[in-house]
């Protein structure tokens, strides 16, 4: 997956998680802040490994 994919798909998962938190689906929130800091931490160290 290219850099500006990847980017987008973790912005997207971020906003969404803002989103939900605001409405009040705090369990939903909180999988899409795990899922996005996970996904961005795999990414960097894959980085930094090549």
């Amino acid at each position: 997956m290219s850099n500006f994919k990847s980017d987008i798909l973790i912005g997207l998962m971020f906003i969404v998680g803002i989103g939900s938190f605001i409405s009040g689906q705090f369990i939903l929130s909180t999988i899409l802040f795990a899922g996005a800091a996970i996904y961005s931490n795999i990414l960097m160290r894959a980085k930094l490994n090549s």
